[in-house]
């Protein structure tokens, strides 16, 4: 009898409207400068850059994808016997060692199979409930349970039972032309796993778990150990509830529809992950949407298998990047180690995720938001990559390691908590595919630079950690409000700012430190003042610069984490026609965050400068106010940088 499909439907928003909730105030201690109200002009412009496949709604969970009941009365009751099985109940048969079933209902499964198989062939469609109540079954040449026509099958993990599903290393097909079924257990039409049971699978042919229409979870513990894939579908995989282990040669979770826009999606609601992968971790031949759960994924044996990059070969102003492969082998598709990606878009709203990844660690081919979750990631390549653009706005973000920390034509910050260190660029706007460390400037980089890279920051808490540019923008840098800090490379071939278009800085605060070669600022058209301090010698990491008005009111007081030349500033509290007073050294006993010293006592610094603002970018060295050529090696006055004519020291004289 076919069972009632009531809808309950799950749907996670993907953002076409974001609701800025941190941009620019003018605050007096850098950590406040972190929530207020976005313009509508703000918010258009996120909005814009957030706009994706709407799969609200797309994921409808039935009455059966829940109902774990069954009954002996009304159930067929199957028990294996090592070659045989005894069937009480109708719509089932076994024959060589092969168990048919035929009509919709409920079948409940205990026992061992030695080398048998269960085949679901509902003709009419109806719904088959397998459950597996301490169920051991093996095919040594096929898929243990293979359901070749339904319209949809569930499998219920009996609470308090262990199931094992297996199968042998070669399959045996009618003729050349097969290939199917593949996996240990195959599904041509929509599967749902569900109950409070464990469950082996052991893909030891091929994948673990296929199925060739939709892939639901709503509860069971499942381990699988795969050759290639461990979770496969072909439309869809939904999980709401599930504590899922995968070891698999190939990819994690995947879907592979990538011909109907409006399939090919992973939705995961909430459940615990663990999952190591050959190759990418979690991927969507469409969008992946997270609403919840918790993740540890291990992609490609992790970080430690990364591509080989140097950024050492720059000749002239800009330079040539090379990369390579740390087995001198070119990177190819096949070879792709993500710990999640998608086709299209990724959106995550919650969840706790916990990655160590070969490649990217969280890459879309278009957009990706993330409204909340926390995130620990340490990446062979980037830490989060898209190719259109990146949207934050919520959520606890540290990546320990990266080639480039975050990576996309367009990235906008609204809120969060974000610590990123790399070993190349810590932010990096470029318009383009993955792929940017392999090509340098000029003329060879994929990127372009465009109008349209921007990043912006209305708020939250960003630090960054980079030997190469801090903030690098082949675009355009807006800062509205939040705190920003980057303590950046000590090499004179990068700077702790890099951009190529212009820098606004009208709210928030920023305080960025590192070499002296390439410095750049805020621009002159910025509604907020910034300083720059070029000093003669490099600074030790850890010497504080303390910068204080003149009735002695702290504008900043920070420790960079590594040598410096140059440090900017830029904070609502400078004020134009003021004195402010620049010391080095010294010690304070505010309370310390990221470097930022707050509510505490300055003292023992050495005094390096005094001066007053003028103008909306104030550059010095220990002598006083300088006078700086702005704009790029040829390039436009308006970029903050200095000019071919600099000083070869770096300090930046006229």
């Amino acid at each position: 009898m076919k069972k009632l499909r009531n809808s309950k439907k799950f749907g996670i928003v993907f953002l076409s409207a974001v609701i800025l909730s941190a941009c620019g105030d003018s605050s007096a201690s850098p950590s406040d400068v972190s929530s207020s109200a976005a313009t509508s002009e703000q918010s258009n412009e996120t909005s814009e850059q957030a706009v994706g496949t709407d799969l609200t709604g797309k994921v409808a969970y039935d009455n059966d994808d829940y109902d774990t009941d069954w009954s002996k009365e009304s159930s067929t009751v199957i028990e294996l016997n090592g070659t045989d099985a005894n069937i009480s109940g109708s719509g089932a048969a076994v024959k060589d060692g092969s168990i048919t079933i035929t009509a919709a209902g409920t079948y409940v499964l205990s026992g061992k199979w030695n080398d048998g198989q269960i085949v679901v062939d509902v003709q009419d469609k109806g719904v088959v409930q397998l459950v597996l109540n301490g169920a051991v079954i093996h095919n040594s040449v096929s898929a243990p349970i293979y359901v070749k026509e339904a319209g949809k099958t569930v499998i219920t993990l009996q609470e308090g039972t262990e199931n094992i599903v297996s199968d042998g290393e070669t399959y045996a097909y009618s003729d050349a032309s097969t290939d199917e079924p593949n996996a240990s257990i195959f599904s041509k039409d929509d599967l749902t796993f569900n109950g409070k049971g464990k469950l082996t699978v052991h893909g030891n042919y091929n994948n673990g778990i296929t199925s060739k229409d939709e892939l639901k979870l709503t509860g069971g513990t499942i381990d699988i150990h795969a050759v290639d894939d461990g979770l496969m579908a072909r439309d869809m995989v939904a999980v709401q509830q599930a504590a899922i282990t995968i070891e698999a040669g190939g990819d994690g979770i995947k879907t592979t529809n990538d011909t109907d826009a409006s399939k090919g999606f992973i939705a995961i609601e909430g459940g615990t992950f663990n999952i190591k992968a050959g190759s990418d971790g979690i991927q969507g031949a469409s969008s992946v949407l997270f609403g919840g759960g918790s993740y540890t994924i291990v992609s490609g044996g992790g970080s430690k298998n990364g591509r080989v990059k140097t950024d050492n070969n720059r000749p002239g102003p800009w330079g040539n990047r090379t990369a390579q492969s740390a087995n001198q082998l070119e990177e190819t598709e096949s070879q792709s180690a993500k710990a999640v990606k998608a086709t299209a878009d990724i959106v995550v709203n919650s969840g706790t995720f916990n990655i160590d990844s070969a490649d990217d660690a969280i890459h879309g081919n278009s957009h990706i938001t993330i409204t909340g979750g926390d995130f620990d990631i340490n990446s062979g390549d980037d830490g989060i990559h898209a190719d259109a653009s990146i949207t934050i706005i919520g959520g606890t973000m540290a990546i320990a390691k990266s080639y480039e920390g975050i990576e996309s034509a367009a990235v906008t910050i609204s809120d969060g908590d974000i610590h990123v260190t790399a070993s190349d660029d810590g932010i990096n706007i470029a318009g383009g595919n993955d792929g940017s460390s392999t090509n340098g400037r000029p003329g060879q980089n994929q990127f372009s630079t465009s109008e349209n890279n921007k990043l912006t920051i209305h708020g939250g808490a960003v630090t960054v950690d980079a030997a190469g540019d801090g903030l690098d923008a082949n675009g355009s840098i807006y800062v509205t409000g939040g705190t920003v800090i980057v303590n950046g490379p000590t090499g004179n071939n990068n700077g702790s700012l890099d951009y190529d278009g212009t820098f606004e800085m009208s709210g928030g605060f920023l305080v960025a430190a590192g070499s002296s070669g390439m410095p750049q600022t805020p621009s002159e058209e910025s509604k907020q003042y910034s300083v720059i301090m070029n000093y003669s010698q490099t600074q030790q990491a850890g010497s504080m610069v303390h910068l204080e008005d003149s009735k002695g009111n702290t504008v900043v007081t920070f420790a960079p984490s590594k040598n410096y030349q140059a440090i900017v500033i830029s904070s609502p509290n400078l004020k134009k026609d003021s004195a402010y007073t620049l010391y080095s050294g010294g010690t304070s006993n505010g309370s310390k965050s990221n470097g930022l010293y707050n509510d505490g006592e300055y003292q023992g610094g050495t005094k390096v400068v005094e001066f007053e603002i003028t103008t909306p970018v104030t550059w010095l060295s220990e002598s006083g106010v300088t006078a700086a050529r702005s704009g790029h090696p040829g390039g436009p006055n308006k970029s903050g940088r200095m000019g071919p004519n600099r000083n070869p020291s770096g300090i930046g004289l006229e």
